[in-house]
């Protein structure tokens, strides 16, 4: 289910950024892209962008469902339907979902996370029936019954096997937001449980679909080469007469504070070299401390540049590789490090070089080339998200789902270029502390060891 995307340029973008090199620093702005926010009366919210810089249209439906919405003993839902909803409906055949997109030059794909569930197209301009028709045939007539639930439930559970049961570091991976989430909503994985997806009746299924899959909960985006009045009507032909459903009750998200560091030691006999994995908590998305941190993060470990790279793998050779990563979701987000020491290195040596390093930002703060820096890769990324209609589109679906705020397009690259350095500072000293960490260290174990131990 996961393909390459090829994605349409926007023309009138790279006319704005010729036009942004020839001005002073004030002018670097996106050209704002404008759109329509509207609702259906059955609930459904429409987002409409024209750009007719390409013959081609992105279509994202959004729903307001992940993995954060499942309950104990009942998990991996949310992704489960991700491939449950390209097995059929009452117009469309199993699998025909893929033939019909892919013969007429489309391509799709969908994905989960925590906090939402999406579904999406890139189609040309003259194939905007069709995508609407697919989109509203599942939506109001997907076909759950026990074939495709046991097809698909296999698929889960093979893709788990591949991607994370038998992959070097998938139990650490998974076990970085045990350790670190007491909420449940965020504390287990997407992808669930072996024992959660084999106890899944036909009625769990069934109630699931009919809660979170309805108009009520979902987010259409339209990005692309349309006539957005006429759109808005073929929206109303194909999906108006699907039932509103009782809004579903929204999980509880928030952490209670954590006292102390957590720790946890993972043997894994598919690794070849250790592993530090540490996370922070963090505020949610969308706030002017998860930008600061987002900047942060950008400083420390984003490219060969970054303070990591350039003190921990090029200059001390502790490190072979060190990412990071910052995310933004709905409730307590994570700050997160993965770094693979060189052979010959402990563990526990690079960790505390990430310590001091991350220390250094609390005692003595970013410089303005830090920033500047981290401001310009962060606008050269959503120049690179508003090359794709479809990229558009996803974005502006999530920003709705997750923040009530399509327009985020339009404002995001701002309120990034807003954070100043002080802010940076003060985030690593309120948040880069030990209060708020958890680390997993893998490492290897031979299998003949894995073998004895069990």
């Amino acid at each position: 289910m996961r393909r390459e995307l090829f994605l349409a340029p926007l023309l009138a973008v790279l006319l704005a950024l010729a036009a942004v090199a020839q001005t002073t620093a004030p002018a670097r702005k996106l050209p704002p892209l404008k759109f329509q926010d509207l609702h259906l009366d059955n609930g459904l919210r429409v987002i409409l962008a024209p750009d007719p810089s390409a013959p081609v249209f992105g279509i994202c439906m959004t729903y307001n469902v992940g993995s954060r919405n499942e309950r104990p003993g009942r998990t991996g839902f949310a992704h489960l339907f991700e491939h449950m909803m390209f097995e059929g409906s009452q117009n469309v055949g199993k699998g025909e979902h893929f033939i019909l997109v892919e013969n007429n030059g489309g391509g799709m794909n969908g994905t989960t996370t925590e906090d939402r569930t999406n579904y999406f197209e890139v189609l040309p301009k003259n194939q905007l029936d069709l995508a609407l028709f697919l989109e509203a045939d599942r939506m109001g007539h997907l076909a759950v019954n026990q074939p495709n639930l046991d097809n698909q439930r296999n698929a889960v559970q093979e893709e788990r096997r591949l991607g994370i049961d038998n992959q070097p570091y998938g139990k650490s991976y998974l076990e970085i937001d045990n350790l670190s989430y007491d909420n449940f909503a965020y504390k287990h994985s997407v992808i669930g449980s072996m024992r959660d997806l084999n106890d899944a009746t036909l009625a769990d299924v069934q109630d699931f679909f009919r809660i979170y899959y309805a108009p009520n909960n979902a987010v259409l985006t339209l990005v692309g080469d349309f006539d957005p009045g006429v759109a808005l009507e073929k929206v109303k032909k194909y999906f108006a007469a699907i039932p509103r459903q009782p809004s579903p009750q929204q999980p509880d998200t928030t952490e209670d504070e954590h006292y102390g560091e957590r720790r946890e030691t993972v043997y894994d006999p598919l690794a070849r070299l250790p592993m530090v994995l540490i996370s922070y908590h963090i505020p949610t998305g969308n706030t002017p401390e998860n930008y600061a941190l987002k900047v942060l993060g950008d400083i420390v470990g984003q490219g060969e540049s970054s303070r990591f790279y350039q003190h921990l793998v090029k200059e001390q050779q502790l490190a072979t590789s060190i990412e990071v990563q910052v995310d933004s979701r709905r409730g307590p987000s994570m700050f997160y490090v993965m770094a693979i020491p060189r052979p010959g290195v402990k563990p526990e040596e690079l960790e505390q070089a990430i310590y001091k390093e991350i220390g250094a930002v609390g005692k003595d703060g970013v410089t303005a080339a830090e920033i500047d820096k981290a401001r310009t890769q962060f606008r050269r990324s959503m120049i690179q998200v508003r090359e794709s209609d479809l990229q558009t589109a996803i974005r502006m679906g999530q920003y709705a789902v997750f923040f009530n705020d399509p327009g985020l397009i339009n404002t995001i690259v701002d309120r990034y270029d807003s954070v100043s350095a002080e802010q940076v500072k003060s985030a690593a000293q309120k948040y880069l502390i030990t209060n708020e960490r958890a680390v997993v260290t893998t490492l290897p174990e031979s299998r003949a060891g894995a073998a004895g131990g069990r």
